[in-house]
């Protein structure tokens, strides 16, 4: 038991840092961007190719991966966002198909087969009985922190603000003076860096693959549903949930069964309360 309580809260933290971009999103502009776990790979691919082909540190690389995250989401908004603006179906159709085009890309550069991704933080540690990577400790860690982070930059400065005014009434902000574009340009940046990152720590969990954008995609789907748009807590409890009931399903049941909880989630939420656990009724 003790063991399935360390692997929880290990993937769960992994879950957070992962589904916390996409939960920014949703909020603020309301629409489903389903290329965003390309995002994190291209994260991935990058911090490969930088770190593991070319040789520079591994913290250097990181930062590497994150930029070309911040400019995917950058770019995803201003040439489909802005130019489809107003139709979140097509919004969302476009960015599905761009996920596709970048797996395709990435099958030129790099070739279908699975690569290893070597961790960022080698080394492991014993606890209680069971291994714990310091890389998935690191990525628990980060996630927790960048929740924390999101939730104090929000409530403390400026611009955090501004993202809860946008994400409650976009008409109202910009008729209190904010600039609802150069809030989302930066919502979608942040995103996309903090969904690249999130994607080094995931492929050195399980491996790089050109169809590995699909698993984080659902599970941030499933965290900003049954969350509830916009919420930071509920994407914290909702990461715990779904990382809990994964490391259940997989030691108890079946291994091949883990996603399959998660789907049911989903649907249970969507027929009970389509708002999610911690939205607000009226969205």
């Amino acid at each position: 038991m003790l063991q399935i309580l360390i692997q929880g809260l290990l993937l769960s933290g992994l879950y957070a840092l992962i589904a916390v971009g996409f939960t920014m999103i949703f909020s603020i502009g309301r629409v489903l961007n389903l290329s965003y776990g390309s995002s994190l790979m291209v994260g991935g691919y990058t911090y490969f190719y930088f770190s593991q082909t070319l040789g520079i540190p591994k913290l250097a690389g990181l930062a590497v991966a994150a930029v070309a995250g911040c400019l995917m989401g950058l770019l995803v908004f201003r040439l489909i966002v802005k130019t489809l603006e107003g139709s979140h179906v097509a919004i969302e159709i476009s960015t599905l198909i761009l996920a596709v085009v970048v797996q395709a890309a990435i099958v030129l550069l790099f070739g279908d087969s699975s690569k290893i991704l070597l961790p960022i933080i080698p080394g492991v540690v014993w606890v209680s009985g069971a291994a714990v990577t310091y890389n998935i400790l690191a990525a628990m860690l980060a996630g927790w922190a960048v929740l924390a982070g999101l939730h104090f930059y929000v409530r403390a400065t400026h611009t955090g603000r501004a993202m809860s005014a946008v994400s409650m009434d976009l008409k109202g902000a910009a008729i209190s003076g904010i600039e609802p574009d150069r809030i989302n340009m930066i919502t979608w940046g942040l995103s996309g860096a903090l969904g690249a990152v999130a994607g080094v720590f995931f492929a050195s969990y399980t491996q790089l693959s050109p169809s590995m954008w699909v698993a984080p995609l659902i599970i941030s789907v499933a965290v900003v549903i049954v969350g509830g748009i916009g919420s930071i807590v509920g994407t914290l409890i909702v990461a715990h949930i779904i990382g809990f009931m994964e490391v259940i399903v997989t030691a108890w049941i079946a291994p091949e069964l883990r996603g399959v909880f998660t789907m049911l989630l989903i649907i249970c939420v969507l027929i009970l309360r389509p708002q999610g656990l911690f939205g607000r009724a009226e969205l």
